[in-house]
């Protein structure tokens, strides 16, 4: 638990007043993620906000690195998080974790405007929406031709079944 009196306080009005919503989650006692729109919805997003020993003097480490987040394109994360920055300069020094969780589900759709939403694969019945992110698990029927270069340059990266090495893709979950 946090040794001063304030952020404990700061961790026990979060948890009373997301007691019981979904959305939020208490990684740790000084660690929060949010999820903005509903699960199903392809422009809800996850902003993880921990506190450094400094906070709230200092800004708290926002994120947007979640498994969740990983259809949405880094330019419109990079956008969300400078929106996010700005109010953090204006609540420096107060307990700001609620306002940048109210902050951004008030300006979701503004966040999310220029996110395509055709990106998306629908899980229900296996039809996909625009195909550009197919899971690796899907093999194509037939193989593309690819250039020695393109082959050479698979092969680095990959193992020589073609597979991506296990847990290339995984999130740092541990700090």
């Amino acid at each position: 638990t946090p040794a001063l009196p304030w952020l404990q306080m700061e961790l026990e009005a979060l948890r009373s007043i997301y007691e019981g919503d979904l959305c939020f989650r208490e990684l740790s006692p000084v660690s929060f993620q949010y999820r903005i729109g509903e699960s199903g919805d392809p422009k809800a997003f996850l902003i993880e906000v921990s506190w450094p020993e400094t906070y709230p003097q200092t800004a708290p480490v926002i994120s947007m690195d979640a498994f969740f987040n990983n259809t949405i394109s880094s330019a419109i994360k990079q956008s969300i998080l400078g929106k996010l920055m700005v109010e953090v300069e204006a609540n420096l020094g107060t307990a700001m974790t609620y306002t940048l969780f109210e902050y951004a589900k008030d300006n979701k759709e503004v966040f999310m405007e220029n996110q395509p939403v055709n990106t998306v694969t629908s899980v229900s019945n296996n039809i996909s929406i625009g195909t550009p992110d197919v899971p690796p698990s899907k093999k194509k029927e037939k193989k593309e031709q690819l250039s020695k270069t393109q082959k050479r340059k698979l092969a680095d990266k990959t193992d020589n079944k073609g597979e991506l090495p296990r847990g290339w893709n995984w999130v740092d979950v541990i700090k």
